[in-house]
C-alpha cells in the first residue's frame, strides 16, 4: 500500500482572479490528489492535498507557479495526518 500524506499550504503573491483556484483543481485531478482551495480575504489562496505522497509533492511543486498568469511570492506548507478528503473541490 501506498504512503498516503496531507499538505496543507498557503500561497501569496498575485493568486486571486488568475484562474488559480481551478488550475488547481484540474492538477489535482490529473494527479488523483484529494482536497480543497479556496481564496482567503487576505488575498492568498490556501489549499489542502492529500493522496500519495509523489502525488501530494507534485502539488506543492505546481503552487509554486499556479496558473498561467499567476505570480506567486511565496508558499508555505504544513504536512498533517491525513483526513480522509475525498474528491477535490473548489470552496467558495
Amino acid at each position: 500500500m501506498s504512503e498516503r500524506t496531507r499538505a496543507h499550504v498557503h500561497v501569496s503573491g498575485t493568486v486571486q482572479g488568475v484562474y488559480f483556484r481551478a488550475t488547481t483543481r484540474d492538477t489535482a485531478e490529473e494527479y488523483g490528489v484529494d482536497g480543497w482551495v479556496q481564496n482567503l480575504a487576505d488575498g492568498r489562496v490556501e489549499a489542502v492535498f492529500e493522496g500519495e505522497t509523489d502525488a501530494v509533492e507534485s502539488m506543492v511543486e505546481f503552487c509554486h507557479t499556479g496558473s498561467p498568469a499567476a505570480r506567486v511570492d511565496d508558499v508555505a506548507v504544513e504536512y498533517e495526518d491525513p483526513e480522509g478528503v475525498e474528491g477535490f473541490r473548489i470552496r467558495r
